[in-house]
């Protein structure tokens, strides 16, 4: 009823109310069963509803799963069925024992059924994304283990193809500080795989350049030549930076290991790695090669890294941070602040939650507590609750695999209760149902039970785990 005085609503204004009224009292619904229900043409109601939508009264997308067109919904009315969703699927999820939590990580990274081939190895390696490890076990230690018959050749092919690059991340920052060389020798050093195109996502935290690093002699002369040459190979090396062939061999690990040069090649450290007794020897002027020795002169290009500076908050920072926590859940499934404080190149765990809860709003993973014993938030791919629930289901059957110190899935004293076994490429750990048995550190093993069978998985000559 219309008092005297009161101008009549516009046949405009009368939609916007009566879908006001309507879109409050109902979840999500689509243009075409609005129109039905208050029998109003669709073109006029399309107008109504983009007028709500610039009012911020309501949000048109898909929230009905199975339903093709596009939805409206009552802004705060959609919050609130977001809010009872997420907790419906929290409450579905049963947490598991760290133990088997243990043994869905060996399941997850394929320790119990290794793949075979050029492609098994890209998806091995798209899991450890900028994992850092030591460069003498990537080969020794941590790809045989999950591949069958695991050859150089087939991650020379992969990353001379531009598909995937190493580098040595966050080399500099700490050395930097104290004044002191950044790492005594290469084989030490921890090195990563990425995709070469995720690679300055991966460099965004770097925070010096190499004239902030104290350098020898030879390796700031190669530094001058990168100079002038942003990439080079080692003959070109050679020949402007006056060195011999074994002091610019010296060099180039020096800046290998500061995280200042990479090569298009793996074999380009790999030759680097190699003992100096069976790297190619010179006589004459004449090369006398081993047939077993690698070349670093035949390992492609070296190319100076240079400093990545991104501004806190800005695009590309937001960007490097959801690209890094993606790698994480690829990497274990599950994620939490205890599991992740180990990842020496990921960002802090107060900026991996934000984008973890902006990824739980979107429905792309699940938020709730998936692994007893560790307390703050945890998510985790949908695809990894499903193999969380399968591992449960299973049971223990007695698996038995050993690791190197060095292995990323080395979780003693962080998953597994216990000592700390140190992320050394000669120190062993055996494991079996997910549960630390043994290790061995300094050539001493330690028993934490007493048991008669895999001893031997455990003597430092072992390059690949044992699956008894």
């Amino acid at each position: 009823m219309i008092e005297d005085g009161e101008q009549a609503p516009t046949p405009e204004q009368a939609r916007l109310s009566l879908l006001r009224s309507r879109l409050e009292g109902c979840g999500p619904v689509t243009a075409a069963a609005l129109a039905r229900d208050l029998g109003l043409r669709e073109p006029d109601l399309h107008a109504a509803l983009a007028e709500l939508e610039q009012q911020g009264f309501a949000l048109q997308g898909r929230f009905t799963p199975g339903v093709l067109e596009t939805e409206w919904c009552e802004r705060r009315l959609l919050a609130r069925i977001h809010r009872y969703t997420l907790k419906q699927l929290r409450s579905e999820i049963e947490a598991v024992a760290p133990a088997d939590f243990m043994r869905f990580l060996f399941h997850w990274q394929r320790l119990d059924d290794p793949g075979e081939g050029i492609e098994a190895l890209a998806a091995a390696l798209m899991q450890l994304e900028g994992c850092a490890a030591p460069a003498s076990a990537w080969e020794a230690h941590i790809l045989p283990s999950r591949m069958k018959g695991y050859t150089p050749d087939e991650l020379d092919r992969l990353c001379a193809s531009g598909r995937f690059a190493w580098f040595r991340p966050l080399a500099a920052r700490q050395a930097a500080k104290e004044g002191r060389p950044v790492a005594p020798t290469l084989r030490a050093a921890p090195i990563a795989l990425v995709p070469r195109s995720s690679l300055p996502f991966w460099r965004r935290a770097e925070p010096v350049d190499g004239a902030a690093i104290e350098l020898s002699a030879y390796a700031r002369a190669v530094a001058e030549v990168f100079a002038r040459h942003p990439a080079a190979f080692f003959e070109d090396l050679l020949q402007h930076s006056g060195l011999l062939h074994t002091q610019l061999e010296a060099a180039l690990a020096e800046l290998a290991a500061a995280g200042l040069v990479n090569c298009d090649s793996f074999a380009g450290l790999r030759a680097l790695l190699a003992p100096q007794h069976l790297r190619p020897g010179y006589n004459s002027g004449r090369r006398r090669r081993r047939a077993h020795a690698p070349g670093v002169e035949h390992a492609g290009r070296w190319v100076w890294l240079p400093p990545v500076r991104l501004q806190p908050g800005n695009i590309k920072e937001t960007a490097a941070c959801e690209h890094i926590a993606r790698a994480l859940l690829r990497r274990y499934g599950v994620v939490f602040r205890r599991l992740v404080a180990r990842e020496a190149g990921a960002p802090a765990w107060r900026e991996l939650i934000q984008v973890y809860r902006r990824l739980e709003a979107r429905g792309e993973i699940r938020g709730g507590r998936f692994v007893d014993g560790f307390s703050g938030e945890q998510y985790a791919l949908p695809e990894a609750v499903g193999a969380l629930r399968e591992v449960r289901r299973q049971g223990r059957n007695g698996l038995m695999i050993s690791l190197s110190g060095a292995d990323p899935l080395n979780m003693t004293g962080i998953i597994t209760p216990g000592d700390r076994v140190p992320a050394q490429t000669a120190n062993r750990v055996l494991y079996r149902d997910g549960m630390v048995i043994a290790g061995a550190t300094g050539g001493k093993a330690v028993y934490t039970e007493q048991f008669t069978e895999g001893l031997e998985a455990l003597a430092p000559r072992s390059r690949e785990p044992r699956v008894l």
